[in-house]
């Protein structure tokens, strides 16, 4: 059985095997921590974002798109904090040459805490069966209550170092747990220090008049300064929301574990603009909408959970992740954050312009508070994947690597095989090609033995393969393949958009979530 680090490695592998996800300029050996999407992975990308985005605008009446541009006024990341305070706690290991940032060090440690409780139950779960209560296991056993004492106080002191931004007990609790480097196995460790995580650049053409600006870290400050363009332009009432899909930068030390963590990404966020007071309501509602968002996409509810954050940004007055499940762990793959009036106010003072909201029921100006759903969308990506990618045996021995992807999420719908090159198939083909091509992503595919075209769309998440046959040409049936079971049906050729819509169409996943 392969560990769970191994299938990861596989995954990686796979993705660049079939089209999925590219190394960036590769050609010249790369760049640490970019990755370019292939011709699948932009499908699989592109039907993530359009689930996304319809939940979001369509239903619900009151949220509306933007596009706001990548470039911003310097002075805005002066307004939102970033210049001053968006910073990461760094630590080298002098023996390695290698960084690290510190904080993920001491959550590293916190999570082989939790491994050593669970495989304690694990192991008691097997020796008393159904008659084994965790609740009581945990509180009485010893080993498991040492475990679970020092996961609580290195919890404690790790949140307080972090609320207080003390880097010399961050590098103490890292001495103090005898953390090693992952590479030189040493605990020669530097101080911590702060690394501010945005890209620069120049805009301008002579060197004096140059203006430097950032490429933006977040997609957030674009809606915050269309906030009043949007409001009144759209008429829009409150409470309501602006949406928008776009890239972000950030300079990350210690980007890893493929496109989970990486320099250039692309985020799906949604400012939720509400009434002062009624923000804590609006953050319930919001947390379990996302939820319900994620879980409809039937990748396993188990693999999902909130994890509330220890230390709040200074903005916020509530914060949570939603984390699932990837093969190194539970993951935060998006954020819902109750951003008070602080983005609203900040921009006010730093633009000198007035941004308020009449609200006619109460009579009354205000600033807005804000609720935040913010999701990675590569990490979505990861998460569908991982979740996605099976290697299975069959009843003759033989072995095949399929992706189980969501059928609305698939980057092919359908692919259409004509038995052979000759008999007038392919021509047939080519017709059935035609009746589908316009609603939805189709492959032809006449090259092997059938056999292996089947292998090639189980590995790419192809949810339905249909063949043409000798027979069509008489009876006007083809054999419809179902990725996952490997069922064949013969179906009416004038049946087969229906079959194939009702699988893969939005709408019926958009509808329960509704």
């Amino acid at each position: 059985m392969a560990t769970q680090e191994e299938t990861f490695k596989k995954l990686v592998s796979h993705c660049k095997e079939y089209g999925f996800v590219f190394p960036s300029s590769e050609i010249y050996d790369g760049l640490g921590a970019v990755y370019d999407y292939g011709q699948n992975g932009v499908e699989l990308k592109n039907n993530i974002k359009q689930y996304w985005w319809n939940a979001m605008t369509r239903l619900h009446d009151n949220i509306v798109g933007l596009d706001a541009a990548i470039f911003m006024h310097p002075t805005t990341w002066k307004a939102s904090g970033h210049v001053d305070a968006f910073n990461d706690p760094l630590i080298d290991n002098r023996d390695s040459k290698k960084r690290y940032r510190a904080d993920v060090l001491i959550e590293d440690q916190l999570a082989k805490y939790d491994e050593k409780i669970q495989k304690e139950i694990d192991k008691a779960k097997k020796r008393f069966g159904e008659s084994f209560d965790e609740q009581m296991f945990r509180q009485t056993n010893p080993r498991v209550k040492e475990h679970i004492d020092r996961r609580e106080a290195l919890h404690a002191r790790y949140a307080k170092a972090m609320n207080d931004n003390n880097l010399d007990e961050l590098k103490q609790i890292i001495l103090d747990e005898e953390i090693v480097c992952p590479i030189s196995g040493t605990r020669n460790w530097t101080d911590v220090r702060q690394f501010n995580l945005m890209f620069q650049t120049e805009m301008g053409s002579t060197a004096d008049g140059a203006m430097t600006i950032y490429l933006r870290p977040e997609t957030a400050q674009g809606i915050f300064v269309n906030f009043l363009n949007v409001q009144k332009t759209g008429r829009m009432k409150i409470p309501f929301g602006i949406a928008q899909i776009g890239k972000a930068f950030r300079n990350e030390i210690v980007a890893r574990q493929f496109v989970f963590r990486m320099r250039e990404f692309e985020q799906m966020e949604m400012q939720f603009f509400v009434r002062p007071g009624e923000e804590l309501k609006w953050f319930e509602h919001w947390k379990q909408f996302r939820l319900r968002w994620h879980k409809a996409l039937g990748l396993g509810d188990e693999k999902y959970r909130f994890h509330d954050h220890d230390k709040l940004a200074h903005y916020a007055n509530a914060a949570t992740d939603i984390e699932f499940l990837m093969p190194f762990g539970f993951k935060e793959v998006e954020g819902i954050h109750s951003r008070t009036n602080f983005d609203l106010s900040q921009h006010a003072k730093y633009s000198g312009k007035k941004i308020e909201y009449f609200d006619p029921e109460i009579n009354q100006s205000y600033t807005p508070f804000v609720i935040e759903t913010s999701i990675g969308v590569d990490r979505m990506f990861l998460s569908v994947l991982c979740s996605a990618y099976k290697e299975e045996t069959l009843e003759n021995g033989e072995q095949r690597v399929v992706l189980s992807l969501p059928p609305v999420l698939a980057p092919v719908k359908a692919c259409i095989m004509p038995l052979v090159k000759k008999d007038g198939l392919p021509e047939k083909a080519h017709e059935v090609e035609e009746l589908l091509r316009y609603e939805m992503n189709i492959q032809y595919d006449e090259k092997d033995s059938i056999g292996k075209r089947y292998r090639r769309q189980d590995a790419i998440g192809t949810p339905f393969c249909i063949t043409i046959d000798h027979d069509t040409l008489n009876d006007n049936c083809v054999t419809l393949r179902y990725r996952d079971t490997m069922q064949q049906d013969r179906v009416e050729i004038s049946k087969l958009h229906d079959i194939i819509a009702k699988a893969v169409d939005m709408r019926h996943l958009l509808q329960n979530l509704k």
